[in-house]
């Protein structure tokens, strides 16, 4: 006898989608998602040097700023219209020390306390004596005559101690007719101290 299924028949809840794109999608792709790509040789420097530029541009506009702003702080950059007129010196700036060649001319707050030395560096024999009675005779105050350690130099020169006594050094040169003068500490013994060299020639 034939047995009749008599349980209700259930419908399978998988059934097939249609396909699309995304099934064509190759099995042997090797990259899953987003990937950076490979850094460029020499990207940081890039960078760093721009870094440096702005800094430099951003230094160089706050100090030519700040010269504009604070008469004490003078600068001016390497570029514009007066470039070259702010490169060189101003007469202002220029040493304006009148040369004292008369001893009366000498400022009295200084002139008790101005002494004169003379040291003969040059091979020639006597000439600091020579020097120190002009001198005198002209009225100024020498305190000291001598031979120099070394007799083989060349070239005049008039030490002064004090920026007070650049004037007097000055006139010394005149005076001497040759040397040059320097602001040195080496002679604390006197304000003035020449040192006659090779180029120096007693007045006839």
């Amino acid at each position: 006898m034939a047995t009749t299924d008599t349980r209700p028949k259930v419908r399978s809840a998988h059934r097939t989608a249609p396909r699309d794109r995304f099934d064509d999608i190759p099995h042997d792709l090797s990259r899953v998602g987003a990937h950076r790509g490979r850094a460029r040789r020499g990207g940081g420097w890039v960078v760093f040097a721009w870094a440096a530029l702005a800094s430099g541009v951003l230094v160089a506009v706050g100090l030519f700023t700040l010269s504009r702003v604070d008469s004490r702080f003078q600068i001016d950059l390497p570029f514009g219209a007066d470039s070259a007129a702010s490169s060189a010196p101003s007469a202002s700036a220029a040493d304006k020390t009148p040369a004292i060649t008369e001893p009366g001319s000498v400022d009295p707050a200084i002139a008790d306390s101005l002494r004169i030395s003379i040291l003969n560096a040059s091979p020639n024999d006597g000439t600091q004596d020579t020097l120190a009675t002009q001198l005198k005779d002209a009225g100024w105050t020498v305190s000291g005559t001598a031979n120099a350690d070394e007799r083989d130099t060349k070239k005049t020169t008039i030490y002064y101690s004090d920026k007070k006594y650049e004037g007097v050094a000055k006139g010394m040169a005149q005076i001497i007719g040759t040397g040059s003068i320097t602001l040195s500490s080496a002679f604390p013994g006197a304000p003035i101290t020449i040192v006659l060299g090779e180029d120096y020639t007693p007045a006839g």
